[in-house]
């Protein structure tokens, strides 16, 4: 199997990207959405809990962004964690089974749709991957630490493996098309991450992406070269780059990540404005709006970023603009 743009051909991820001129769509915000629609999820598991008290909002969700031209959907579990679900008086087996509902929910709203569009002459859609949402282990402490990557001196590598262990393993049994490890704050948790994969053997590409508070460097003040160069040692990650973080931080770190990495770069920042982890609240602050977002994505294609959507307050009327620059026939 050769490798091509970091990616191992014959993936679905490289078949994806061929099928898309290069370049393919990540969804956007989803908590963001399911707050639109009524969800009240000011809560430790966040968008999570819906795949307890609103799955049908989950898919609704899904939907608007399939019909957005998302080429990629992730999954309601970046908040979803077993000891989270645990502490709600839930059972392993449920906990478990929620995780597995996040995936099928996904896919079954990605077949509904294509179902509905591939025969249509003006379909200009390609058939959307799911990946499955990991979040760090700061987004399961709900406390902001996924902004600053400090765990404090107990957090270990093998705390952090321990930690994700279970869910990646039921995750990846569900059949998700990609598994997307988000907002990583430091260097031990993407070490931990890449030998999970490697450990469990896992077979499904997977991408590994960091946040940024400063534009430069990983929350915990880490240098990129330092995470990237754990990363670019494992054939199991396919891509690499940013999420959840300003969205003016993205063009430097492409052309950063570029230097540093032969894996595909993804790349989907938030709309700009500031989440205090403590307050439990968005700042307000300088942020892109949606034809930001669409004048800016085509810069970042140029970059070398090979899959571009949003993250944290984006739309889907942000992933339709997104999707209509960079499918546009050159």
């Amino acid at each position: 199997m050769g490798i091509q743009n970091g990616i191992a051909k014959g993936n679905a991820l490289e078949d994806l990207l061929e099928k898309a001129g290069g370049c393919a769509v990540v969804d956007g915000g989803f908590a963001t959405q399911l707050e639109i629609h009524g969800a009240v999820i000011n809560d430790p598991l966040w968008s999570a809990l819906c795949l307890i008290k609103d799955p049908h909002l989950i898919t609704k969700v899904h939907l608007e962004y399939l019909e957005a031209g998302a080429d990629v959907i992730v999954t309601s579990s970046y908040q979803a964690t077993i000891p989270g679900f645990l502490s709600r008086g839930l059972s392993m087996e449920e906990a478990e089974s929620l995780l597995t509902k996040s995936v099928q929910i996904a896919a079954e709203a990605r077949d509904k749709f294509w179902a509905s569009v591939k025969w249509k002459p003006e379909n200009n859609h390609n058939r959307a991957l799911i990946a499955a949402s990991i979040g760090s282990y700061g987004a399961y402490l709900a406390d902001g630490s996924e902004y600053s990557g400090n765990y404090g001196p107990t957090v270990t590598l093998e705390k952090l493996k321990d930690f994700h262990r279970r869910r990646l393993q039921v995750l990846v049994q569900a059949g998700p098309d990609l598994l997307a490890f988000e907002t990583i704050p430091n260097k031990v948790e993407a070490q931990a991450c890449v030998e999970l994969l490697e450990e469990e053997k896992v077979d499904i590409p997977a991408w590994i992406c960091f946040s940024s508070v400063d534009g430069a460097n990983a929350p915990s003040g880490e240098s990129f070269e330092d995470c990237l160069r754990v990363i670019n040692k494992s054939t199991r990650v396919c891509a690499v780059g940013i999420n959840c973080a300003p969205p003016h931080f993205v063009l430097s770190l492409i052309q950063k990540f570029k230097e540093l990495t032969g894996k595909a770069i993804v790349v989907y920042p938030n709309s700009g404005e500031i989440w205090d982890g403590i307050a439990k609240r968005w700042l307000p602050s300088k942020c892109f709006d949606d034809e930001k977002f669409e004048l800016f994505a085509t810069k970042w294609r140029d970059a070398g970023a090979k899959l571009i959507g949003g993250c944290c307050r984006t739309t889907p009327s942000t992933v339709q603009r997104v999707s209509r620059v960079l499918k546009e026939k050159k």
